[in-house]
């Protein structure tokens, strides 16, 4: 049942790496505790061990969701099956605690003087001294090495437009609407999507070099194929900014997290973002709210004052 949910669903309908996710919760959690089971037998009891088993809370959640998926497919799919009730149903998922994490602004100061010294003169870095070799190391103070400019180039880009990793690393020059200011994606997450590029991306991709019969912005070893990663210069970049910890990800919820606090709605935002739904932009309305009770501060100092003018305008005449 699960091969014909992947194979007539899944692959028709979803993303690969959907499909690939799927294909690993199955084989690591699902498959070794009801794979060898008729459908039709599976329980409740079996499936709550299955998602009280898994060690990982989000892991056991999404677990969970496919075992109910591919439940309730086969209801869809085939009449003659008395399934009943289905064994997923009920069963409460494990609370899970969100890795938002947003760039303070000191925090984007510490990370913006260390892509500029990346891009420059070069970021240091540290050696095993426990090692034979280390005594003919450079000194501590010479310990300097260039950063990959492209690589630097797009931690950038993925900071000014909120976008993914993907969907700036597989971006072609094509995809570029200058005039317009916008990546136009042909696919991504949530499909076919624009981007919104602001003068400061604009002139980042300006300032990058195009290679010959490779239309990728960003490159692979081999021109044909886009650059799989940031794992090196996001290394380097964040352990010189003092930022451990912080994922490239983190990058995007940060993009959005300045738009809501400088006053931008939330339909804005989603909009820039990509969200397919307002509930998808909602984690961001606290910084909305703060930024509305800000203005709200100003609007009510700024009557406040006026008013407190008048008044003190009052008693110097009546003094007088």
């Amino acid at each position: 049942m699960w091969r014909d949910y992947l194979a007539r669903h899944v692959a028709a309908k979803r993303k690969p790496r959907t499909l690939e996710g799927y294909e690993t919760l199955l084989r690591l959690h699902i498959l070794p505790v009801v794979g060898a089971m008729r459908v039709t037998d599976v329980r409740r009891w079996q499936v709550s061990q299955l998602h009280s088993g898994i060690a990982s809370p989000g892991a056991a959640n999404r677990a969970l969701r496919l075992v109910s998926a591919i439940w309730n497919f086969a209801e869809r799919e085939f009449d003659d099956l008395d399934l009943g009730r289905n064994p997923a149903r009920g069963i409460a998922l494990n609370r899970e605690t969100g890795r938002e994490r947003f760039l303070s602004a000191d925090e984007l100061e510490r990370l913006g003087e260390a892509l500029d010294r990346a891009a420059t003169i070069g970021l240091p870095y540290n050696i095993d001294e426990t090692k034979a070799n280390a005594k003919h190391a450079p000194k501590p103070e010479n310990r300097i090495r260039q950063i990959d400019p492209l690589g630097v180039a797009a931690i950038r880009l993925l900071l000014l437009t909120g976008a993914r990793l993907r969907e700036i690393l597989n971006a072609k020059w094509t995809y570029i609407d200058a005039e317009r200011g916008l990546l136009n994606l042909p696919d991504s997450k949530t499909g076919a999507k624009h981007i919104v590029l602001s003068r400061a991306a604009l002139g980042i991709l300006d300032g990058l070099p195009k290679f010959e019969d490779c239309d990728f912005i960003f490159p692979g070893r081999s021109g044909h194929v886009p650059r799989t990663d940031l794992k090196g210069p996001w290394s380097a970049v964040t352990q010189a900014a003092g930022l451990d910890g912080l994922r490239l990800h983190d990058l995007r919820h940060s993009f959005a997290s300045i738009g809501a606090s400088g006053g931008l709605g939330l339909p804005v935002i989603g909009k820039l973002l990509g969200h397919s739904t307002p509930a998808m932009t909602a984690r961001y309305s606290h910084f909305s709210a703060e930024a509305a009770r800000d203005a709200a501060n100003q609007i009510g100092d700024s009557i406040s004052d006026a008013l407190n003018r008048r008044v003190g305008a009052k008693i110097l005449a009546s003094k007088r």
